[in-house]
């Protein structure tokens, strides 16, 4: 019996390995971003509604919920339902409810794009139990979830629009900058790179970035550790340093006065009663909201002084 030569194995070989990773190349081409990239669109801040947030009217009708499944991962618990409008909402209960309900707003303010949401103060989910203070995020028909993005490896690399995105992160104290919680949305032909998860924002960061302890001394949803933790360490040779310590802080490095200028300019744009909206959306009492609030104006009037004056060394 005739047997093929090792070239001609070889090179059957070679040929099938080619087509397996062209086929792989489509699969990804099919399956991954094709449109146009977009972190940030300029839009009028100072007329943004922060009480709807990026929801707009898409309100959700809950005279009539449908439970359809409990969505796994992360650090709260979340359950997919639907509506009577047949819109589906991933429902998110626990502590991080409210903080990321009033962090969209805040960030979408500003231009960049972000899952869309709206805090339900109680929800009874069938079959789940009663819940307070839930943050239904919006499934929308025509966005597409392609996957996640990386800190260190997209198309923004350098520009203001990415390092005023990296400013807001130490503004909101959002420690949690794991590549699992940024998400890339298409939409009519765009891809949208958004922060998916903005849930442990308006608490304190810790004291250490260490890979194994970088949790350790965190909190999230607290109004007055967040009052009281320090923004911004120093400000030396034109850069600037944040008193953030958490998941990926690396990432925060390179920052410039000229970076946090331009994300300053869109900051003072943001009104006090915008601001107060923001966090009474998220159904925050009274004493907290005038907290959070303070301690907001008090991060931008820090981030406008330092990039005002960028030679003051802290």
């Amino acid at each position: 019996m005739h047997r093929p030569s090792k070239k001609l194995l070889a090179a059957a070989l070679f040929a099938l390995c080619l087509t397996s990773y062209a086929a792989a190349q489509k699969d990804d081409k099919k399956n991954g971003p094709t449109g146009s990239p977009i972190l940030w669109e300029a839009t009028d801040v100072a007329s943004y509604d922060t009480s709807a947030g990026p929801l707009g009217d898409l309100q959700p009708d809950l005279s009539n919920l449908t439970f359809v499944k409990e969505e796994t991962g992360g650090y709260s618990k979340k359950y997919e339902i639907k509506d009577a409008a047949g819109h589906i909402w991933v429902a998110k209960v626990g502590d991080e409810a409210q903080s990321e309900t009033a962090a969209v707003r805040l960030v979408s303010a500003l231009g960049y794009k972000t899952d869309a949401n709206v805090l339900v103060p109680k929800l009874t989910i069938p079959g789940k139990g009663d819940f307070t203070n839930v943050r239904l995020e919006a499934r929308p028909v025509g966005v597409k979830r392609l996957g996640t993005w990386s800190w260190k490896d997209n198309p923004f690399k350098g520009t203001k629009e990415f390092q005023g995105l990296k400013i807001m992160m130490a503004f909101l104290n959002n420690w949690d900058m794991k590549e699992a919680n940024n998400v890339i949305l298409e939409q009519d032909g765009k891809d949208y790179y958004a922060i998916s998860d903005l849930g442990v924002s308006f608490g304190k960061t810790g004291s250490n970035g260490l890979p194994v302890f970088w949790r350790v001394g965190r909190s999230r949803n607290d109004p007055e550790q967040y009052a009281e933790a320090d923004f911004i360490k120093r400000v030396k040779d034109g850069k600037i340093t944040f008193n953030f310590n958490g998941k990926n802080d690396g990432s925060l490095g390179g920052v410039t006065t000229a970076d946090g200028r331009w994300l300053s300019d869109l900051l003072n744009q943001l009104t006090d009663k915008q601001i107060e909206n923001a966090f009474r959306a998220a159904n925050y009492s009274d004493a907290d909201v005038k907290t959070l609030t303070d301690s907001v104006r008090e991060r931008i009037r820090a981030l406008d002084f330092v990039t005002r004056t960028p030679n003051v060394q802290q």
